[in-house]
């Protein structure tokens, strides 16, 4: 029986370099630009090397996607406002640098490992999500009666995502009609509602 092959330091600056040299692959060529060789050549060590960091070119890309699963939530964290939940996270979803997801989510496509991923940390994003909005709505008796806040937050961030997708293709038409008709939605969820109106 053979001993598992030993892997490199999580936390080496070599192991750092390569994530990071992967995602600026990712971003400035697209996923399908990233191999072995290549991030070795650009990092400029033996292809030997990054299969010592990651046994798999999967397991690179499911590091960088870990890495920036890590730094979306914090982001998540500091940004939403719990006075103003589903306000913040329209902002949020709506903030250009959508394009590493985008490749990700190109990717998934492809390999079973990264769609797994992506769906489970899209996960706990959405329910963490779902939970301040529906908390907030309880405290502050705001939000729609009959709307669940959960069916908000999709609403909310679907259409952040599309705009910033479609802009980013070069697509703006009803943009800024969609974008009015959020703003007239997050007022009206912003208002106490009156127990037993349905307003």
């Amino acid at each position: 029986m053979t001993a598992p092959r030993r892997m490199g330091n999580e936390n080496s600056e070599t192991r750092h370099r390569l994530l990071d040299i992967t995602q600026r692959l990712m971003l400035k060529e697209g996923y399908a630009a990233v191999g072995v060789r290549r991030v070795a050549r650009e990092a400029g060590v033996a292809p030997a090397l990054v299969l010592y960091y990651f046994r798999t070119l999967d397991d690179l890309f499911l590091a960088v996607l870990r890495r920036l699963a890590d730094q979306e939530y914090e982001a998540q964290d500091r940004a939403l406002d719990p006075s103003q939940p589903l306000r913040s996270l329209w902002e949020l979803s709506s903030r250009p640098g959508a394009a590493l997801i985008t490749e990700f989510t190109a990717l998934s496509n492809h390999r079973k490992a990264i769609r797994a991923e992506l769906a489970a940390h899209s996960d706990r994003y959405r329910r963490a999500q779902i939970e301040l909005v529906t908390r907030r709505f309880a405290e502050a008796g705001t939000g729609f009666p009959d709307v669940p806040p959960a069916a908000m937050v999709v609403f909310t961030t679907a259409v952040a995502r599309i705009i910033g997708l479609e802009e980013q293709m070069g697509l703006t038409t009803g943009h800024e009609e969609a974008r009015e008709l959020v703003q007239r939605l997050l007022h009206l969820t912003e208002q106490p509602t009156e127990p037993g109106t349905g307003d």
